[in-house]
């Protein structure tokens, strides 16, 4: 995924942007709160990113981008056997850190009814590189049928991550965590 260099101004307004659909949502936002915020003018903000619609697919894409280095971070921590199980850790954290509102992807989702809104395919490039890269993890951890296991352990995490921001059930990463790790044993054997 390439990043394309932003103007100082640009980059403000992205930041701001990020940060007021994230805690707002993104239809409660408006360009004009957005550029107000950033201190630029909304033709700044539309010379710069065109639409609020592209805005919106640059926000999640830039914090698809903060994720996978999250995620790369913490698997690096770990030996090939165990990094599928890394993945949920490295999920574990950024709940803690960035996610009180639950994930960013999944919100957006919800509110982004339009087939072809930019934004849906920034979400639905999240979602395939997380079960790709599941799939090459499970894979060089040596496991039987690793896109069937990958496929698993992925929806394993997006439950967890969706109970946990709800505080429907508090250890629902550990949970999936352990589950996970009981997949992972059968299909080695």
């Amino acid at each position: 995924m390439a990043t394309k260099t932003l103007t100082p101004a640009a980059e403000r307004v992205l930041d701001v942007a990020g940060k007021l659909f994230y805690e707002r949502g993104i239809t409660a936002v408006g360009v004009e709160g957005i550029a107000a915020a950033a201190g630029v003018t909304k033709k700044t903000l539309y010379d710069r990113f065109g639409s609020k619609a592209q805005l919106v697919a640059e926000y999640l894409r830039r914090r698809d981008r903060r994720y996978r280095e999250h995620v790369e971070q913490t698997l690096a921590r770990g030996r090939k056997a165990d990094r599928p199980l890394l993945m949920f850790d490295a999920l574990q954290s950024w709940i803690e850190r960035e996610n009180p509102r639950g994930c960013a992807f999944v919100n957006a989702n919800a509110e982004l009814a339009e087939p072809d809104h930019p934004g849906r395919a920034a979400i639905a490039e999240q979602k395939q590189w997380q079960l790709e890269r599941l799939r090459q993890l499970v894979d060089e951890a040596g496991v039987r049928r690793p896109a069937a296991v990958a496929e698993t352990l992925f929806i394993l995490l997006e439950g967890a991550t969706v109970a946990s921001t709800l505080g429907v059930a508090e250890k629902a990463v550990r949970t999936a965590r352990r589950t996970a790790a009981a997949v992972l044993a059968q299909a080695k054997r």
